[in-house]
């Protein structure tokens, strides 16, 4: 569209020129002054909406058209409607110092006081994109300077506002999650009203006072080391616990086995009270197999050869 406006003001211009002057090139200059002005409004009448943009109509009778143009190309009424073409890419912000210390031009650190009024430096970069089929509702609210008018102040106030939320020592430690959550929650719900689709804000450096970090710092260590010392303790009470149901364990062991053999020797002489020849069975039981000798009763008082029974036995009757 730039190349055919460029290309018919160069020929109406040249067209006037020659208009100008005397003689035969006079006659060259209307039909150069036409086609400028053909060239001048073809390129009026169409527009190309590049890759990842977005095009609003705006219409000179009936202001900001509600449907967006989408990629490609639009044939437009020259002379009536405007496009403005919108970057629907994702894009993003970065609040932070520069390398020196100081800020970046026109992207200032952000300072918040903490729950505890301490100063707070925080670092972020937002990463967010137009809502397309919205873009007309944007550019009629906004416009195209969207990120200075919404985005950047809007990152500022929620930033402080969650930062007040947490003290200083959470925000380094425990709570850095917890923030980013919050700033997210406040953010989206903003920039969704104003046709912004927020995608992600990401913290990049928390930066407390350094004599505040020092105390938190040997605070923490304090902690860590009573923490370690408890740990200890509990240690020590477990292995306690542990042996004295080791020996309580081998105490019941010794008493189960005393109270079977006590109750093996009741039963003993419950049974030989009841019959005493269940000792003599016993003894027999005992000796050896080569003893041919058997022990009776003490009412009999004698005793047996066993040799003299055994031939006595074999020998034949006559």
């Amino acid at each position: 569209m730039g190349f055919f406006l460029l290309v018919g003001l160069a020929l109406a211009i040249l067209g006037i020129v020659l208009l100008a002057q005397p003689g035969g090139r006079r006659a060259l200059g209307v039909p150069l002054l036409l086609i400028g002005l053909v060239f001048a409004v073809v390129s009026r009448s169409f527009v190309v909406v590049p890759a990842g943009h977005v095009g609003v109509v705006f219409n000179v009778f009936g202001g900001v058209q509600p449907g967006a143009l989408g990629e490609g190309f639009h044939i437009l009424l020259p002379g009536v409607q405007n496009v403005i073409l919108y970057d629907a890419r994702l894009k993003e912000v970065t609040l932070a110092q520069g390398k020196s210390g100081n800020a970046s031009p026109g992207e200032d650190a952000i300072t918040a006081r903490s729950k505890e009024g301490l100063d707070i430096g925080v670092d972020v970069t937002v990463q967010y994109r137009i809502k397309r089929e919205e873009a007309p509702l944007l550019h009629r609210n906004l416009g195209p300077n969207y990120l200075e008018t919404l985005i950047t102040p809007q990152i500022r106030s929620k930033i402080r506002d969650a930062v007040g939320l947490f003290n200083a020592a959470e925000l380094i430690s425990t709570q850095r999650t917890q923030l980013e959550a919050a700033v997210t929650q406040g953010l989206k719900k903003d920039l969704n009203a104003q046709h912004i689709e927020l995608v992600s804000v990401l913290l990049r450096r928390i930066d407390i006072p350094p004599s505040v970090a020092k105390v938190i710092e040997e605070k923490q260590t304090a902690e860590q080391q009573v923490q370690v010392a408890e740990n200890r303790r509990r240690q020590a009470e477990i292995d306690a616990q542990r042996i004295v149901a080791q020996a309580k364990g081998e105490r019941d062991a010794a008493i189960l086995r005393a109270e079977g053999e006590a109750r093996s020797i009741s039963l003993r002489g419950a049974a030989i009270k009841a019959s005493p020849e269940v000792i003599q069975l016993t003894v027999a039981e005992k000796l050896a197999p080569g003893i041919n000798t058997v022990m009776l009763p003490s009412s009999g008082n004698f005793l047996l050869d066993l040799r003299s029974l055994q031939q006595g036995v074999q020998q034949p009757p006559r």
